[in-house]
């Protein structure tokens, strides 16, 4: 009987992940660049009481196992790097990828971090930074005298400055790709790092190799489906009450049992 209470713990545990992981989501349905995860599960390991094909008689064999079950476990929380949905802001400092790809951002302690969330802005040295004033990397610097700053769909940065009615060159965005984007580790702030499994970045202009296009004055939003994703909590909880259910039926069952005895 104990077996079944620790069968349903299990499963209440794997509910429990879900639900933080649908509750993440929804939190961060406004969160430009955020990408919504899923949790993934596994059923554990199987008590093999009878083995299927082992021979039940002289000419005869056991058509099926007898196998128990011990319960669920969480194998991943797994992004999903589909396309968010763009709007634009007018700010010419907002950019958006369509398609694959990454921003490079420079961390304080000289490793490379990327993010989809094209919201930058200038620090005091007219550098691109993002939010958190982490810089933009190749290293793209405004000058202070422009006037108009015009980002290509190939990532070219050109500005105008007082004086001059012909845009020069201050520099170019790169973008990165990885083949197993679901192998970045998230690390909050919009940032992902490279890991193992995701393999090493391939760096490139926009529109070349497969990293997608920008577009300037516009960010991509959130991925998360706010309908979709409250379905899935009301399933969760829906299954979560299931799961509570056979504890009692089982609590129910080892009390009859000791009473009788």
């Amino acid at each position: 009987m104990s077996q079944a209470l620790w069968i349903a713990k299990t499963g209440l545990q794997a509910m429990q992940t879900k639900m933080s992981v649908i509750t993440n989501n929804l939190a961060n349905a406004n969160t430009a660049g955020y990408k919504k995860s899923r949790a993934v599960f596994a059923d554990l390991l199987y008590q093999n009481v009878r083995q299927a094909g082992a021979q039940s008689a002289q000419n005869a064999r056991f058509p099926s196992g007898l196998n128990l079950g011990t319960g669920v476990k969480t194998l991943a929380t797994e992004k999903i790097f589909t396309q968010g949905n763009i709007v634009e802001t007018e700010n010419p400092l907002d950019l958006a990828v369509q398609g694959k790809g990454f921003y490079q951002v420079l961390q304080p302690d000289g490793t490379l971090s990327y993010t989809r969330d094209g919201s930058f802005q200038l620090d005091q040295n007219g550098q691109m930074v993002t939010s958190n004033g982490l810089q933009l990397q190749p290293a793209v610097t405004i000058p202070s005298d422009a006037v108009n700053i015009t980002i290509g769909y190939d990532g070219v940065v050109s500005v105008t400055t007082q004086g001059n009615t012909t845009p020069s060159t201050v520099g170019t965005i790169q973008l990165a790709n990885f083949i197993n984007m679901g192998g970045l580790q998230p690390i909050g702030d919009n940032l992902y790092l490279e890991t193992a499994s995701s393999g090493s970045p391939q760096t490139g202009d926009p529109g070349q190799n497969g990293v997608g296009t920008l577009l300037q004055g516009s960010l991509e939003t959130s991925n998360v489906n706010v309908i979709e994703s409250l379905v899935d909590m009301i399933e969760t909880q829906r299954r979560y009450e299931m799961v509570s259910k056979a504890i009692q039926s089982s609590d129910k069952m080892w009390e009859y049992v000791n009473n009788n005895l």
